[in-house]
């Protein structure tokens, strides 16, 4: 019998879809996980390398900021050679949303709050991005909010977020161009909840969902993982951009992460570990540490428990694919439920990687 936690069988809110390069965003389409690059968009050589890196660890579209000329010309070069699809990110001067446009680029967003007179271009940029079959996003952030709205509500609350969204989205809608996702973004994980929700109510638009200036790795992760937990688990959000003070890559990985861990993304590496006690006779974390870095890059999806005592130790072990029940400084190794063999505890990381390399050589060989 299934127990019912809450978790929706299905998303319930099924948007238009878009289709960023390759990549569908909405329309039923699974959860994308986006980034952006930090170094400097005209320095072509370092942010395709930095591409390459996102690339290789799951990111599925990404982003680069164009504040100059300079990094508007690069746009063709990186278009053409990026493995995933580029967006690029326009602020304060609206003529690279045509250089963008141009140069090949799989979508644009702009925030109409930092881009002045912005109103007044929409027309000339429904047609350049509906005839090159480009989609905008519109990406509006707490931090920089419409002056006019933020003098009509006094700060940037959940609905002056919405209400600058949908505002830019009826001007393009006016010009017959509906091919848009929006964000509304914010630093409290509470404001973006609430904003998110609101925006869902009343539009079919793809959403793409973010903290913005989430903060450091852990601070930024606790509140990416709440707020886009909440969010997905009631089926809001089509893609996903984990925001931190820290290398792009590790964006991704808590991105994807989050997606494994609501079921919307297969998990391929999951390490279960207790957190250890006065109960433990082995060093959980030293184990659980170097299980991790050996298993990495694991190839197929592994579920390993590393258990430090006899309480759970056994029963979560013999529920994963792989795992040790450890105690005196020894452990017993489990293979798909069964004990198959017992090990001194200095030889429990070597063997758990061992058995983990012959089940993927079987899982292998089993998909030929």
């Amino acid at each position: 019998m299934m127990i019912d936690l809450g978790m929706p069988s299905k998303r319930p809110r099924v948007s238009r879809q878009v289709m960023v390069g390759g990549v569908p965003v909405g329309g039923g389409a699974p959860v994308s996980v986006q980034s952006m690059t930090t170094t400097p968009t005209h320095d072509v050589d370092a942010t395709l390398q930095q591409i390459a890196e996102l690339t290789a660890a799951g990111c599925q579209i990404v982003r680069v900021a164009v504040p100059t000329h300079d990094d508007a010309d690069a746009l063709p070069e990186i278009a053409r050679k990026s493995q995933i699809p580029v967006i690029a990110d326009i602020h304060f001067q609206p003529r690279y949303v045509f250089a963008a446009i141009d140069a090949g680029c799989a979508a644009v967003r702009v925030n109409p709050g930092n881009i002045k007179k912005f109103d007044d271009r929409v027309a000339e940029i429904a047609r350049a991005a509906s005839a090159a079959g480009v989609p905008i996003r519109i990406g509006v952030n707490a931090g920089s909010l419409d002056p006019r709205l933020l003098a009509k509500y006094g700060r940037a609350t959940p609905e002056a977020l919405v209400e600058s969204a949908l505002w830019e989205c009826s001007l393009f809608e006016e010009h017959g161009f509906l091919d848009m996702k929006i964000s509304v973004k914010h630093h409290d994980p509470v404001v973006m909840v609430a904003a998110y929700r609101q925006l869902a109510a009343r539009c079919d638009y793809p959403l793409h969902l973010g903290v913005t200036e989430a903060g450091p790795l852990m601070q930024g992760t606790v509140k990416s993982a709440v707020a886009f937990g909440v969010l997905l688990a009631e089926g809001v959000g089509d893609t996903i951009r984990v925001s931190l003070s820290a290398p792009p890559v590790e964006e991704v990985k808590v991105g994807i992460g989050i997606l494994e861990s609501l079921g919307l993304r297969q998990r391929k590496l999951e390490i279960v570990s207790c957190p250890s006690c006065g109960r433990a006779q082995v060093d959980v974390y030293r184990l659980a540490e170097e299980v991790s870095a050996g298993l990495e890059d694991f190839p197929f999806p592994l579920r390993v428990a590393v258990m430090g005592c006899v309480v759970n130790g056994p029963g979560e072990a013999r529920e994963a694919d792989l795992g040790v029940a450890s105690g005196n400084g020894k452990g017993q190794i489990f293979v798909k439920g069964e004990v198959v063999r017992t090990v001194p505890e200095s030889r429990i990381v070597e063997t758990l990687i061992d058995e983990a390399l012959r089940l993927a050589g079987e899982s292998a060989a089993d998909s030929q």
